[in-house]
């Protein structure tokens, strides 16, 4: 298929204007839906606390086309989904006007999502993944486009997940800054099932605290009740949690979450939060066994599990320390935690099996994808597990090349003279050592 142009210009819309004079800060807003008038009265507050007027915002021809526009960009093209993601984009003129008048006359209906069932990385269990139709899509962005800054403006500062200008590298730093700090003893929590187990009324209050627009909140609701497509089950209806893989998911995911971040913020606790996924760095044992209490006497009402194995109060200054965010932490250093290097090694099984076609340059090029994205998220780790990590790489090249030359078994012995470590380097195959070592030491420089 063709690259397509995401600027897609629809007969009779107008451009999205630009330039809007708006604080850096809500930079980020969606130009077709967010005026400046609108963005001041989300700063000043809004009479009556909530927003009525907002269903002519979600349908509005250029909201729908800019959401369009993100979810193409955001799927690859090399992907079956991402695939039908821009081939909707491609139609996006003959499709839009029509989807935009059953929104308008309050007909449009979601379509199930497909549910697929993956294993587990390093498990022969199952998880399942909900497939969203694109149309889905569609609409959960342009709602998201206008619900978004409303609920942005209220969030609390140590939540991170899926939130604009935020990410996990931000909340690693602040632990990083909390354990220097001495909070060393950590509530390490796990919320069980998280996104699937969200009381859906509840949920819908929550939303409804700040949103009043009667027909915002039935298409909610129906993305909600949306259920699910398996294959040989035939439906299932979702009567708890959030759309399985939706675009509004994590949005609402964090708005059911965000009174939980506030109390505990008011009563003093340091609770770090992506997504479902938080801990809450305690100066004592005493402390953490506190802030635990706490937690349980707000997830409970709210309809929510904290799973009973996962969840656990840990010394992070002696061996066994706690995992964040793809890191583990424990006596004053960090690394990648144990899955975090097995879905690294997977994905460089996956490029350099010894049987596959193709040039050293390019399976290196097609690998090297894979290096620069792992590293960039941990170089931050302690130094020595990296040059091992550098060596299996290039025995999983060596093992190609011996295979090629007839050579039956891994890489040993006299391969490692025949394509010595210069022979990868000279091809351009990252060093993921070498490029822990080169961020080191700038970051000595800047201090």
């Amino acid at each position: 298929m063709r690259e397509i142009q995401l600027q897609i210009k629809l007969p009779g819309v107008p451009e999205a204007k630009q330039g809007r004079a708006v604080p850096p800060h809500w930079e980020w807003t969606e130009a077709a839906v967010w005026t400046e008038r609108m963005l001041a009265t989300l700063e000043g507050g809004i009479k009556g606390g909530k927003w009525y007027s907002l269903d002519d915002k979600v349908w509005k021809l250029e909201n729908l086309q800019r959401a369009v526009e993100k979810v193409a960009a955001g799927k690859s093209p090399k992907k079956a989904d991402g695939r039908k993601c821009r081939s909707y984009a491609e139609q996006s003129a003959q499709r839009l006007p029509p989807l935009q008048r059953r929104l308008q006359a309050g007909s449009y209906e979601p379509k199930p999502a497909q549910r697929v069932w993956i294993p587990k990385l390093g498990s022969k269990e199952l998880r399942p993944l909900g497939v969203p139709p694109v149309e889905n899509r569609v609409v959960e962005m342009a709602l998201r486009n206008v619900l978004e800054p409303i609920f942005e403006h209220t969030f609390a500062a140590d939540s991170y997940g899926f939130r604009p200008g935020r990410g996990a590298k931000d909340a690693l730093r602040r632990v990083d800054a909390l354990l220097k700090t001495g909070r060393g003893w950590v509530v390490d929590a796990d919320l069980k099932g998280y996104f699937d187990s969200i009381p859906q009324d509840k949920l819908m209050a929550a939303v409804g605290a700040q949103v009043a627009d009667g027909a915002v909140l039935e298409l909610i609701q129906r993305f909600l009740k949306q259920g699910v497509l398996e294959s040989g089950k035939g439906w299932s209806p979702t009567d708890k949690g959030t759309p399985q893989g939706g675009v509004l998911s994590p949005l609402l995911a964090n708005i059911y979450l965000n009174p939980l971040d506030h109390v505990m913020a008011r009563k003093g606790w340091e609770m770090i939060r992506y997504a479902d996924d938080f801990i809450i760095l305690c100066k004592s044992q005493e402390q953490a066994q506190q802030a635990l209490q706490e937690v349980r006497q707000w997830v409970e009402p709210a309809g929510l599990i904290l799973h009973p194995t996962k969840t656990r109060i840990v010394d992070a200054s002696q061996a066994g320390g706690f995992d964040f965010l793809g890191y583990h932490f424990e006596r004053g250093m960090k690394w990648p935690r144990e899955k975090s290097l097995a879905k690294f090694k997977e994905a460089i099984r996956q490029k350099t099996k010894r049987t596959r076609p193709g040039s050293m340059t390019q399976i290196i090029e097609e690998s090297n994808r894979t290096l620069r994205g792992w590293i960039n998220y941990f170089k931050h780790s302690i130094a020595n597990i990296f040059p091992d990590l550098d060596g299996w790489v290039r025995g999983r090249l060596r093992t190609i090349l011996r295979k090629r030359h007839k050579g039956k078994g891994r890489a040993r012995g006299q391969d490692h003279q025949k394509w010595p470590n210069a022979y990868f380097a000279e091809l351009g195959l990252i060093s993921l050592a070498l490029t822990r070592a080169k961020a080191a030491n700038a970051r000595q420089e800047t201090h």
